[in-house]
């Protein structure tokens, strides 16, 4: 029975403090219950809030460092598709580029009749200097067909398969190809060289020959037509003792780096004059 008048008391304190709060309320701006309170809590709100600010700022550092970790997962991912997009973009350019001078090259030889290939291999060991196109048999294609891009002379065709063909470069060893000097029109017999290079043999030791000349295909031999540029003088060796002197050339034709040739189907090779060409 206490127990039961105790909370009944309690209760009517409690109804009775917050009947009198409410009367105060209506009868003034000033309400000393609600001050008494006020001074009371205060403290107490004051260290909760300190007790409770800095599980705030962990929880709130929490949250933004999840959120910047998305933020930049997302721009990474965003910089990957962009620099992915410019590669393709840069691709795209290169090989517009690319097929725009072939065209123009067509365009300025129109006799020839021309069959673009594209390299699908490359000599692994870098002794036999060739290279595969993807172009056979099946495209017309025949053994000792000259092969060239719009800046000169690559090579010829030297095993053809149905859909693929083999190019002897001719910076392979066993490759010569008769030539020129554009500017003397001294002649000699370009052939291959360890190193991609070329050299020039046979050179009349009485002709002019300097650094920086050209160097086209002669004719003579019957294996390649006459005039495309072969490469570049890039030094001469005389000697007053021998017959011949020799140029170092540089090829016109980056031939390692190689993506489209152009294989020249029209050319009809000249067995004869080959024989004849033999030094």
């Amino acid at each position: 029975m206490n127990v039961l008048r105790s909370r009944a008391l309690a209760a009517i304190l409690v109804l009775s403090v917050i009947l009198a709060w409410l009367v105060l309320d209506q009868l003034g701006p000033t309400n000393p219950i609600r001050d008494t309170f006020s001074r009371v809590l205060s403290p107490v709100q004051f260290v909760l809030q300190r007790a409770v600010s800095p599980i705030s700022k962990v929880a709130n550092g929490v949250v933004h460092v999840v959120r910047l970790g998305s933020e930049n997962e997302a721009l990474r991912n965003e910089n990957a598709e962009l620099r992915n997009l410019v590669m393709l973009l840069q691709e795209a350019r290169l090989e517009n580029e690319n097929l725009r001078r072939e065209l123009e090259f067509k365009s300025a030889v129109p006799n020839y009749h021309l069959l673009s290939a594209e390299v699908i291999g490359h000599d692994p060991n870098n002794l036999l200097q060739y290279l595969i196109i993807d172009r056979g048999a099946d495209d017309g294609l025949e053994p000792g067909m000259p092969v060239l891009t719009a800046d000169g002379l690559v090579g010829r065709i030297s095993r053809v398969n149905h859909s693929s063909a083999t190019v002897m470069l001719i910076s392979d060893p066993s490759s010569s190809v008769s030539a020129l000097i554009q500017r003397s029109r001294a002649t000699g017999l370009v052939q291959g060289y360890p190193g991609q290079e070329l050299v020039m043999r046979y050179i009349p030791q009485g002709e002019e020959v300097e650094v920086g000349d050209v160097v086209l295909t002669s004719g003579l031999g019957g294996n390649f037509p006459k005039r495309l540029v072969i490469g570049q003088v890039a030094s001469v060796k005389r000697a007053d003792v021998e017959m011949f002197q020799e140029a170092r050339v540089v090829p016109a034709v980056r031939l390692r780096d190689l993506e489209m040739v152009q294989v020249l189907l029209n050319f009809e090779r000249d067995e004869e004059a080959q024989e004849l060409a033999e030094p």
